[in-house]
This record gives structure tokens, C-alpha cells and sequence, in this order.
């Protein structure tokens, strides 16, 4: 009798990175709740389905500082795939309500190595976080916190990424932002009230954020600076080499990330 030749079906990442499984669940966190602490054993990663964390870190004398946030698509604790595995070196909290799928060091590291398709998609996550944190500490060297300030809200708008935004961002505190971008609360208010004036955010309840405020971060086009600054800033002159590079890193990703989402919306068509 002649066997035929089965070829084994493509691993599919998104219904993976969707459903709970060997090594693997999902949980459901509310506004504030830790996914992880600050000097917790680091062995499991989390991938964000829904909503918005932040990770935090807080220093021997009690400052907290936001270092960074996280939207859905996005990996989280993935320090616990080191070599050696250590403590968590930040706290990651939901910003709003987050659904995730944990995953445990052993099942991430198997997948990794038996599915190529997946870890090409890890990787090309890494890739661009940590291009995003290199951008992080350009602006931070080289920008004004009122840049800083326009550049975090576009960043919690998705402005750049593909498809239709939503640009209002989830709840968030002035002094939080004030951490992320390394000044006081009060200079945050300050700019906050002259974005809502020169039309580039509303706020009524909730921060809805409109494209002119990519002027402030693109085109130094604040009122005073006009007449200064030249129209591309050194930060925008440095950082345009690398957009083709990132859009070339994004295009496989966006799909994917589109497709766990589709699958989640129809599984849960209520949510």
C-alpha cells in the first residue's frame, strides 16, 4: 500500500497568540490591576489582546517613573527568555481594561524554536521596540518637553500606524505624563491648555488628539518657533533615515496582529 505524502499545515501565530492552550491562558485585568511586580520572578511573557498597560519602575527612595506604555499587539515581560531568568526590573499595570494571554517561559522558548514563522515575528517585535527606545532617548536628549509631551500623546493615539486610529487616548493623569517625559505637572498643564487652544487636542472627559499635532513634533510649528527653528528639526533629521526600516519591519506584523484581533472580536461579539 503506497502512503501518500501529507505536508503539515503552516503554524498559524495569530490563532496561537488568540487562544489559551498548553503553557498558556488568558487573563483579564482591570484598570490598575499588576500583570507583573517590580522583583518578581521573571517567568512568563504576556501578549496584549486588548487595552493599554504601562510599565513603571520605582527607584530605593520611592520615585515612580513611567517608562513606557503598551497596546495591544504588544509583548510584555519577555526578560524572562534570558539565558539565566532573574527578577522583573519594572512593574507592568493596566491602564484600562486589558485582556492577555500568559504564557510561560518554557512554552514561549519551545514555540520559538519549533515554529520559525512565530519566532520571525517575535523577532521583528524586538526589533522595533527596541528602535522605539532608541527614538525614546533621542527625544529625550534632544527635544523640548513640550515635543516630548505631543510626541507621547501621538504615540497613545497610533498615529503612523496602518488603518483607522482612534484617537482618543485611554484615561491618564497628568502626573503621569509628567513622569514619562521627565518634567512637573505643572508645565503639563500648561502645554495641555495651549494644545487645546491652538486646536491640536480637544478635551472634554477624555483627550481626543488631532493629525495638526504631528506639526509640533515634525515641523517645530508652535507660534514662536516659526520665525527660529528651520523647517525639519535635527531630531526629525536623524530619525528619517529609519521610518522606510520600520515600515519595512511593520508590514508582515500588521496583518498578523490584525488577524488575533479579528478572531477575537468574533469569538467574543459581545465584548
Amino acid at each position: 500500500m503506497q502512503l501518500r505524502n501529507r505536508s503539515t499545515p503552516a503554524f498559524d501565530s495569530a490563532a496561537f497568540l488568540a487562544h489559551a492552550g498548553l503553557g498558556r491562558r488568558i487573563v483579564e485585568l482591570e484598570p490598575k490591576e499588576v500583570f507583573f511586580s517590580q522583583g518578581d520572578f521573571a517567568d512568563t511573557v504576556f501578549y496584549l489582546q486588548k487595552g493599554r498597560a504601562k510599565l513603571t519602575v520605582v527607584s530605593e527612595s520611592g520615585k515612580e517613573a513611567t517608562i513606557t506604555l503598551l497596546s495591544a499587539g504588544d509583548f510584555v515581560g519577555e526578560e524572562s527568555l534570558a539565558s539565566i531568568p532573574g527578577l522583573r526590573l519594572a512593574t507592568a499595570s493596566a491602564v484600562n481594561s486589558c485582556s492577555a494571554l500568559k504564557i510561560t517561559r518554557d512554552e514561549m522558548t519551545r514555540v520559538m524554536h519549533d515554529e520559525p514563522t512565530f519566532a520571525d515575528f517575535f523577532l521583528k517585535f524586538m526589533l522595533v521596540r527596541s528602535m522605539r527606545t532608541q527614538a525614546d532617548l533621542v527625544d529625550q536628549l534632544f527635544n523640548s518637553s513640550e515635543k516630548r509631551l505631543a510626541r507621547i500623546l501621538l504615540l497613545m493615539a497610533e498615529f503612523g500606524k496602518p488603518g483607522e486610529r482612534d484617537t482618543f487616548i485611554p484615561p491618564i493623569s497628568q502626573e503621569t505624563l509628567a513622569e514619562m517625559i521627565g518634567t512637573t505637572r505643572s508645565r503639563v498643564s500648561f502645554f495641555m491648555n495651549r494644545f487645546r487652544a491652538l486646536g491640536y487636542i480637544n478635551y472634554n472627559g477624555r483627550i481626543q488628539v488631532n493629525k495638526s499635532l504631528l506639526n509640533v513634533v515634525l515641523l517645530d510649528q508652535l507660534p514662536e518657533h516659526n520665525s527660529q527653528k528651520p523647517a525639519l528639526p535635527i531630531i526629525g533629521a536623524i530619525l528619517k533615515p529609519v521610518i522606510p526600516i520600520v515600515q519595512t519591519i511593520f508590514k508582515p506584523v500588521i496583518p498578523l496582529v490584525g488577524a488575533i484581533k479579528r478572531k477575537l472580536s468574533v469569538e467574543q461579539p459581545g465584548a
